[in-house]
């Protein structure tokens, strides 16, 4: 099952990440967290263990309107937010991979009308978050 929607593109590290945050806020999309995985990885499993995983960082995107929609419909969902989006790029790659969340996850899990709608307008608008940074060479 592909739980994710994937780009990759011709961007150096600090300009894909750069990238990638101003077009989640052109969606609506604030980053609530980050987390940089190699740095954890250096940190706690040693040098060794962040070089191999290259850069890589996990970006918690939120977007209140859509968030409020699910969680009151179902208070639930909060333990599915905010949606994580993935800036990564292996050692000694010329590309940089984004990755978002594919919200139609939350849907298996969910299955309700309400989040099915929640779930349809997040997906479109991290597909133009995608869409922007392909266009953007």
């Amino acid at each position: 099952m592909a739980y994710t929607h994937s780009i990759t593109v011709p961007h150096a590290w600090d300009d894909a990440v750069a990238r990638t945050r101003e077009a989640l806020a052109d969606q609506g999309f604030g980053v609530l967290t980050e987390i940089d995985v190699r740095a954890t990885f250096t940190q706690k499993l040693g040098q060794d263990a962040g070089d191999q995983i290259g850069d890589y960082i996990i970006l918690g995107a939120c977007n209140p309107q859509l968030a409020q929609r699910g969680m009151t419909a179902e208070p639930q969902l909060g333990a599915l937010l905010p949606c994580n989006v993935v800036v990564r790029r292996a050692p000694d790659a010329s590309e940089t991979t984004v990755e978002t969340i594919d919200p139609q996850t939350m849907v298996q899990l969910a299955g309700t009308p309400a989040i099915r709608q929640v779930a349809d307008d997040a997906d479109s608008r991290l597909t133009a978050v995608l869409k922007a940074l392909s266009q953007q060479r």
